[in-house]
């Protein structure tokens, strides 16, 4: 079935089978493999993607269901070389750890400055990463890395992407 998406900011038509997943479509149809498949149930979060701005777990959605949606992946996030503020965050503040969940991760902190605000607390990230799973060590760093990154996109006057 023909659907237009605009991903990353560039609109294309893509023919997709009525039961293609969103995940799938940018995975193996448009190799972006930043967004990941963690458990293919909507339970960890590392297929976190922006749909019209909004945070959504692109292994629950069909693809046809978007036709005429804007989808943000990780790898629109930077321009050029140049990292998003929240990318950034992460890195400096060592949020990364094996990087399997990072991308739903940032997807997820975007999620929150577009719902809280700039300024978050620990309490807030911390309650807003339910259904965001790191399987390394822990959440500090994470938690440590959104609530920067937030604070660094106010600097900049970043918003989150559409």
């Amino acid at each position: 079935m023909p659907t237009t998406l605009t991903i990353n900011g560039a609109t294309a038509a893509h023919d997709v089978s009525p039961a293609t997943l969103l995940v799938d479509l940018l995975r193996d149809g448009l190799g972006l493999t930043g967004t990941h498949i963690g458990c293919d149930t909507s339970q960890c979060g590392a297929c976190n993607v922006l749909v019209d701005g909004r945070a959504t777990k692109a292994c629950t959605v069909l693809a046809i269901q978007l036709d005429g949606a804007s989808v943000t992946t990780i790898e629109g996030l930077a321009s050029g070389e140049t990292l998003h503020p929240m990318q950034a965050a992460f890195k400096e503040h060592h949020g990364l750890q094996c990087g399997f969940c990072t991308p739903g991760m940032v997807m997820a902190g975007l999620e929150m400055v577009r719902r809280h605000g700039h300024d978050l607390d620990e309490a807030t990230v911390s309650h807003e990463l339910e259904g965001n799973l790191c399987r390394c060590t822990g959440y500090r760093n994470i938690v440590t890395a959104i609530a920067a990154g937030a604070k660094a996109m106010a600097a900049t006057g970043e918003t989150t992407h559409a």
